[in-house]
């Protein structure tokens, strides 16, 4: 993923344009996670901080 900027939601350089991939969104206390092709407009994930910093630590998402 590219570093993201807080409140600006950002998707890995390595996705084309597709639309199949995430977008990723920092706040203060949280991560936000929709999909791309929705444009917007379908469901958004939300996770504490912590919790994002433990999956991304774990390895789990490059599989």
């Amino acid at each position: 993923m590219s570093k993201s900027v807080m409140g600006q939601w950002h998707k890995s350089t390595c996705s084309d344009a597709g639309n199949q991939c995430v977008e990723v969104r920092h706040e203060a206390t949280s991560t936000l996670v929709r999909d791309t092709k929705d444009l917007g407009t379908g469901p958004i994930l939300s996770f504490p901080a912590d919790d994002w910093a433990a999956f991304l630590a774990s390895g789990v998402w490059r599989r």
